[in-house]
């Protein structure tokens, strides 16, 4: 069994790396379980899925610089509200079977512009839910 050391994911927003601003990266995905237990069961339940969705979240080094800072491209005045892709990968090598990417679109639909108090860093998570698939790809 390999094990992987997460030392240099690639994460791409609306097109753009953010690696030196994310500390922590996590993507979800999940089915609704659907209950179809009926009579002759045995008095086990049964289910079958239903709709699925996915959910990214991160927890980014804040950066309010001018233009090109967290701030700006997402922040109220940015991308905030609007659909935006995403890819991660494990690292930031070229897709392969080793270092699939995950690929989909999120709604920008939250952001904390200033989260913290005296003498912390400028930090902030977020959680954004996809819109469509998410996809795993390797090449």
């Amino acid at each position: 069994m390999a094990v992987t050391v997460l030392l240099d994911v690639l994460t791409l927003l609306a097109g753009t790396s953010y690696e030196t601003n994310i500390v922590k990266v996590t993507i979800d995905a999940a089915i609704v379980d659907l209950d179809t237990t009926a009579f002759g069961g045995s008095g086990w339940t049964t289910t079958v899925g239903g709709l699925k969705s996915g959910k990214i979240s991160f927890d980014f080094n804040q950066d309010y610089t001018t233009t090109t800072g967290l701030d700006a491209v997402f922040g109220l005045g940015g991308f905030f509200g609007t659909v935006q892709t995403f890819e991660c990968r494990p690292t930031s090598a070229a897709r392969s079977v080793g270092n699939a990417a995950h690929t989909g679109s999120v709604l920008i639909d939250g952001w904390q512009p200033i989260n913290g108090k005296v003498g912390d860093l400028a930090t902030l998570s977020v959680t954004w839910p996809a819109t469509g698939p998410v996809l795993r790809a390797t090449a």
